[in-house]
């Protein structure tokens, strides 16, 4: 398997937004919850509209779900991107007939893997995005940011369930001859 690059460049995020937002909701609320949460494209295509809610019928802060391998329970932060996100492409559907959130518009059932990569690697081909990218771009796209702005790589680590810190360093792509300047932003 060819292996893909993390989106480094802001404005090439944000371009790769506009366009999905202009094509497809769904395809957009793919792409912002892929590059905030840094779940697998398998994990994200599960994701089942009710588990996203709590009682009130309010997005949870986190979405609990179980690891493919593993089978372990694990948690990811929802945050407002990903909210408002959802609850944009929500007010668009018919909801009831939702059960999955990147539901097929033919079926009951999500997207295929094999879509989720053509959205995603249509929309950078479309907006001048040299590199490869593809579904894992979102999740690498994800911890470049989180490592950029302070996230430890132990963390990361962890959250990708890699057995090493250079596993994870080698899954986003950098090296030591790579000079990331880190934002941290304590904003008390």
């Amino acid at each position: 398997m060819e292996t893909v690059d993390a989106l480094r460049d802001l404005e090439q995020i944000h371009s790769i937004k506009e366009h999905l937002k202009k094509q497809s909701y769904r395809d957009y609320l793919l792409f912002v919850v892929g590059i905030n949460t840094g779940l697998k494209i398998s994990e994200l295509l599960l994701i089942k509209v009710k588990e996203l809610f709590n009682g009130e019928g309010e997005i949870k802060d986190f979405y609990h779900y179980s690891e493919m391998e593993s089978e372990r329970r694990k948690t990811v932060f929802l945050n407002n991107k990903v909210k408002e996100a959802v609850i944009s492409y929500l007010t668009q559907v018919n909801r009831e007939e939702q059960i999955y959130l990147f539901q097929s518009r033919k079926f009951k059932q999500p997207i295929t893997r094999q879509q989720a990569y053509r959205i995603i690697h249509d929309a950078a081909v479309k907006v001048g995005i040299e590199g490869k990218i593809g579904t894992n771009s979102l999740a690498k796209t994800f911890g470049f940011h989180a490592f950029k702005q302070g996230v430890s790589i132990a963390l990361l680590q962890k959250h990708f369930n890699h057995s090493t810190p250079a596993e994870t360093l080698k899954f986003l792509g950098i090296t030591k001859d790579d000079m990331i300047t880190t934002q941290i932003d304590v904003n008390l």
